[in-house]
């Protein structure tokens, strides 16, 4: 087949966003399956300014041919937050005010001027996720032959009135997990029939769990936590959380961070805090094998990939329970603890100190979990099953 692969930024080599990993993910997969597969993505490298930083053309990388488009500089940013600030409080939007946030978010007159000049020779069209006015207006383009991989959360946005024109449109969905799954389907009416549950494939890896503290001389129990660093996800909350932990129970835990993003703790808790920042693959499964528990605070999570990650290490996850999906999880994998507010925390981060045993138990089933519902075959299986699907529909399936 010949398939497009549709998301707001794309890097070969740096970090980018969850969402915009998990699609570079599937679109390799595509490449290794013998697939033909273009990605098409923005100029745009930084997910705050979406200034036009790369140049925009078509380039081969991983076996794809990526085509970049250039965002459009009209934005009326003032207006985006204006509306943004409205939807974000969570009460009623006018249709102005989301017409204002749709008009002004993110934008390719270049990308859907291609996908309506060249979109017939693509097969199908993969895209997420859904929080873009890109993935809105290029979804529905070629609607009939539009995959949406929309990484929903239970959020303000979801609910919007413009949101519902998006998930009435596509062909199909590509869900990371169940939780995500029965949220399309109680917001939207997405029928089942249009549902595949695909998730991200999980390469298998094993390191040395003293590896780390060797090499960085940390020599006392801690947690670690990878990824972007915002309210968003959680991150003051697990400072305020460690810090109440050090001074009500006395116990010297230290916290290590990857990642980017800025901290601010309290000054006197900097000392017991180890900020990696970037680093290696290696080294950060090095330093999740070696953690007590990877801690997951966020509440806006479609698929927990860095937990799934923390579990091929062996180390249990200990996730907030106000995110129906790192619960669910812990849950179907016996992998982790949560908590719903600052006591939970106290009594499950003592409860992984206390019983190695526990631990290790924990940190296997979460391993033997991924390597069976997250492993590249069934990845695929389903992936290729929902293209096929949508191939077949639109007479252009090619087995």
């Amino acid at each position: 087949m010949r398939i497009a692969f549709l998301t707001p930024r794309y890097s070969e080599q740096a970090t980018i966003g969850g969402a915009e990993t998990l699609i570079k993910q599937l679109a390799l997969r595509a490449v290794a399956a013998g697939h033909e597969v273009s990605l098409l993505t923005t100029c745009a490298a930084n997910h705050f300014t979406w200034a036009n930083e790369l140049p925009s053309g078509s380039s081969h990388s991983a076996g794809m041919t990526v085509h970049r488009f250039a965002v459009d500089e009209n934005r009326d940013l003032e207006a985006f937050i204006r509306a943004q600030n409205r939807i974000s409080a969570g009460g009623p939007v006018s249709e102005e005010d989301e017409r204002d946030w749709m008009n002004n978010n993110v934008n390719s007159a270049a990308l859907y001027d291609h996908l309506r000049r060249d979109g017939d020779q693509y097969d199908a069209l993969v895209m997420g996720p859904y929080l873009f006015s890109l993935i809105f207006n290029a979804a529905r383009i070629h609607p009939h032959k539009t995959l949406l991989v929309p990484c929903l959360h239970d959020e303000p946005f979801a609910k919007l009135k413009l949101m519902q024109q998006l998930f009435g449109a596509v062909a199909g969905f590509l869900f990371n997990t169940e939780p995500e799954m029965q949220l399309a389907q109680r917001l939207f009416g997405v029928p089942a029939d249009k549902s595949t549950l695909v998730g991200m494939g999980m390469a298998d890896f094993k390191v040395d769990a003293s590896a780390f503290a060797r090499r960085s001389g940390l020599q006392v129990p801690y947690i670690i936590y990878a990824g972007r660093r915002e309210p968003l996800k959680g991150t003051p909350l697990l400072l305020d959380y460690l810090q109440a932990f050090r001074q009500r129970t006395g116990r010297d835990v230290r916290l290590v961070l990857t990642g980017s993003g800025p901290i601010d703790p309290p000054d006197e808790l900097w000392p017991f805090i180890t900020d990696l920042g970037f680093v290696s693959e290696q080294e950060k499964q090095e330093a999740m094998a070696g953690a007590l528990a990877f801690v997951h605070p966020s509440l806006n999570e479609s698929l927990g990939i860095v937990l799934l990650e923390a579990w091929l290490a062996g180390t249990p996850g200990l996730v907030h329970a106000g995110s129906a999906v790192l619960r669910w999880q812990c849950r179907s994998s016996g992998g982790g603890l949560w908590f719903r507010h600052y006591p939970d925390f106290e009594e499950m981060l003592k409860r992984l100190m206390d019983n190695p045993d526990l631990r290790q138990q924990m940190g296997a089933a979460g391993r033997a979990y991924v390597l069976r519902a997250y492993n590249q075959n069934a990845v695929d299986e389903r992936l290729f099953s929902a293209l096929e699907k949508v191939a077949a529909l639109t007479g252009n399936s090619r087995r």
